[in-house]
């Protein structure tokens, strides 16, 4: 029954992944039938976004209350709902609309299947399922491609992701005795009530923590976002190229999860962390060497892999970092602060490139790289008494 459960679970992931990518394949097709801007994808973005952010900063309260097979369904169902909603929507209103519960359920169930993980399955699980979600998100975007190239519309490519969504929906609501038998192992994460928000950002580390995951997500979106504007304007390579290796980057990431998994075996979350950070100074490092075309591109390889192992296993971490009682409401507020990383990161760069140059784009994910190491340091020092207690 446990691994009946484990494949459920990858299953979710993939389900994660599958949305995420699908407004920025869609969005060139979409604007233009909307009749609207071809900016207000940013709109949309937010909107999502911000909803990622309060239903993770509200998982430890719906997780204590329903538990994390209830709350995995019903988020996967809103968002199967939100996708169903995109493909019937006629005007940019109704997608606004309908971003709000495709935000909510994808931060809720994000949160909590990602402390669910942590808390009962090793290292390795938690970065094959995340290998899973680049899946999902590779996955997506062909579906959507598949429909646009065929005639049929984004409008059909949505529909689709949904009916799989729909399907995971109906497999999850299924496997919820599965969930069940685990739940007193789960029922020890908590004492007595849920923690509030001011409870958790005073738990000694957690601030540093939330530093730490915002900056990832800032330099995971920030590199994905502008690598190939880099390359093209200030390297001068060739914009197909270039584009071929910003999405090496993500491939790399994926690719590197599931090397990931295999490398839990032989060292720790901690090891693994400071691995995925030298591998990344080594990839700003190329980008900056003024001896070629071909470094940059390495360099940028080289920060796809150094990122994969980060987000599983801080993530893994949380547990024995800060206790078990505790990991649910932290891992909440470290996916709130990766999302605002999102959100504020990308285009503050943007900024810069359109005012400064684009030439400081490896000078930008240097000093966000350097903030994240010493904020991840010093959460471990300030919790080194909790690994030891353990």
């Amino acid at each position: 029954m446990v691994h009946i459960l484990l494949l459920i679970i990858y299953l979710a992931f993939i389900s994660l992944g599958l949305p995420d990518a699908l407004l920025g394949a869609a969005w060139p097709s979409m604007y233009v039938d909307l009749n609207t801007s071809v900016s207000y994808a940013g709109i949309i973005f937010m909107i999502i976004s911000a909803g990622t952010v309060v239903s993770s900063l509200l998982s430890d309260r719906l997780t204590y209350r329903f538990g994390t097979g209830k709350i995995t369904a019903v988020s996967v169902a809103m968002t199967a709902a939100a996708m169903f909603g995109f493909s019937f929507s006629g005007s940019f209103w109704m997608l606004c609309l309908w971003a709000v519960p495709y935000g909510l359920g994808a931060g809720s169930v994000d949160a909590s299947l990602n402390n669910y993980v942590a808390l009962h399955y090793t290292s390795r699980h938690m970065s094959w399922l995340h290998c899973m979600w680049g899946i999902g998100a590779s996955v997506g975007p062909y579906v959507m491609g598949y429909f646009l190239s065929g005639g049929r519309g984004w409008t059909m490519g949505y529909c689709c992701i949904g009916i799989l969504q729909i399907v995971l929906t109906a497999i999850l609501f299924i496997s919820l005795p599965l969930w069940k038998e685990r739940a007193p192992k789960e029922g020890n994460q908590h004492t007595d009530k849920p923690l509030s928000l001011r409870e958790v950002i005073g738990i000694p580390g957690v601030k540093e923590i939330m530093i730490t995951f915002f900056c990832y997500c800032a330099l995971e979106q920030t590199a994905g976002l502008w690598a190939s504007s880099y390359l093209v304007l200030h390297k001068g390579i060739d914009s197909e190229t270039a584009a071929f290796f910003a999405s090496i980057f993500f491939i790399g990431i994926t690719i590197g999860r599931a090397l990931n998994g295999f490398l839990t075996i032989r060292f720790s979350d901690t090891q693994l962390i400071r691995m995925g950070q030298g591998i990344i100074a080594l990839g700003i490092i190329a980008m900056l060497l003024p001896v070629g075309n071909i470094m940059a591109l390495i360099g940028l390889v080289l920060i796809g892999l150094g990122c994969a192992p980060i987000y599983p296993c801080v993530i893994h971490s949380t547990p024995d970092n800060f206790g078990v009682d505790k990991s649910q409401a932290i891992i909440g507020v470290q996916m709130a602060s990766a999302y605002v990383g999102n959100i504020v990161m990308p285009p503050l760069f943007g900024l810069i490139a359109g005012h400064i140059t684009i030439t400081l784009f490896p000078i930008y994910l240097c000093l966000i790289l350097g903030l994240m190491v010493v904020m991840h340091g010093q959460m471990l020092k300030r919790t080194k008494h909790i690994r030891n207690k353990g």
